[in-house]
């Protein structure tokens, strides 16, 4: 047990439904315990910035500011992907860019601000800044999250179930479009690392083809699908790729590079669409759900997870964890080491029971010819 009287919480990265659901959580519990909770305003800006935000960049979070909250899509302390704080570009004078480590600069920010101990919601990139953080002596509890669920160590992520359901929305209602013009309708979806959403919203919706980054795949054997679906008097075809899948002795698309960011991908959907166009002489359509797939209201299991998730991050302050993230081993919550969650990342294992079905169902990922 440790002695805790104000803590915060950050939200970091890509947005992600049910991260309003951990705030509430997270205010909630806090404040139950007669602590003090404040919010960070995009990621650790609101420290680092403070004079940028009208509200000075942390803001105290009582009950009234989380009520009714949970069923919200977005962040209302606002997330970013840009500026890490352990490596933050910064522009010289002969107009290069450097990276600076403000490490010890943001842990006297958080000393300043009389913060005991930090909750930071985020993916792989926001939890290994955190882990960062415990390191130099900040107390600190992760919570995952992305919609990606390529996070290792967690068996879900809150965000993932809202992405797969809107996902399979839109392949239900594109298959119908398919089938009334004949045509083949590639669907682009998120995953720069991990094929999940492709996968389960593929399967879900009837995909015929599926691309996903842990196999590389080559156009061919898709194309053969689709001829021989066509002989078979189906004159129609889905195709669902994740944004980060690449052909065989390929590499991923992009579309460019922001200072401060990761390669930004894109524009794959439109390539395969356009193969397999020349291979088939199909009528094409490619429709990219991109974010999309952040938005919206979370599914009552993504806020169910997000609440979990929150509370059980007080839980490990209250009882004195430190540099640990909460984590889904169903049916419980348990806590694992930062470093550990962050160490890799989880993807589709290639003979995983999911990829094995799929297989028997006919649906196709590049690799082998039906």
């Amino acid at each position: 047990m440790i002695d805790i009287k104000r803590i915060a919480i950050s939200t970091g990265g890509g947005d992600a439904p049910g991260l309003n659901a951990v705030i509430r959580a997270v205010t909630l519990a806090g404040r139950n315990r007669g602590w003090d909770v404040v919010g960070i305003r995009d990621g650790f800006n609101g420290l680092l910035f403070p004079d940028q935000y009208a509200d000075g960049g942390v803001v105290d979070l009582p009950r009234e500011a989380v009520r009714g909250i949970s069923h919200l899509g977005g962040t209302i302390l606002g997330s970013t992907n840009k500026g890490n704080p352990t490596a933050y570009p910064v522009q010289q004078e002969d107009g290069s860019w450097a990276e600076v480590d403000r490490t010890d600069e943001l842990i006297g920010k958080f000393r300043e601000a009389e913060i005991d101990a930090l909750v930071t919601v985020g993916g792989d990139g926001s939890l290994t800044i955190g882990n960062h953080l415990f390191q130099h002596g900040l107390r600190v509890v992760g919570v995952p999250k992305t919609i990606d669920n390529d996070l290792d160590k967690t068996h879900a992520t809150f965000g993932f179930d809202t992405a797969v359901g809107f996902a399979t929305e839109c392949i239900d209602r594109l298959f119908v479009t398919a089938t009334s013009h004949g045509r083949v309708i590639v669907v682009e979806v998120m995953g720069r690392y991990a094929g999940w959403i492709a996968l389960h919203a593929g399967m879900a919706g009837g995909a015929h083809a599926i691309l996903i980054p842990e196999i590389p795949y080559d156009l061919e054997p898709v194309a053969a699908t689709i001829k021989q679906r066509e002989e078979r008097g189906a004159k129609f075809s889905i195709v669902v790729v994740a944004e980060g899948a690449a052909p065989k002795g390929g590499g991923v698309s992009t579309v460019g590079q922001t200072v401060g960011q990761a390669e930004r991908l894109g524009g794959l959907g439109d390539k395969v669409a356009q193969g397999l166009h020349d291979l088939t002489g199909k009528e094409h359509r490619c429709v990219v759900l991109g974010h999309l797939l952040r938005g919206g209201s979370p599914t009552p299991v993504d806020r169910l997870l997000g609440l979990r998730f929150g509370a059980a991050a007080v839980r490990a302050l209250e009882t004195g964890h430190n540099g640990v993230m909460v984590a889904l081993d169903p049916p419980q919550v348990t806590y694992v080491p930062l470093v550990g969650a962050t160490h890799r990342m989880k993807t589709v294992p290639p003979d995983c029971d999911t990829i094995l079905t799929a297989r028997d169902l006919g649906i196709n990922f590049g690799d082998q010819m039906p």
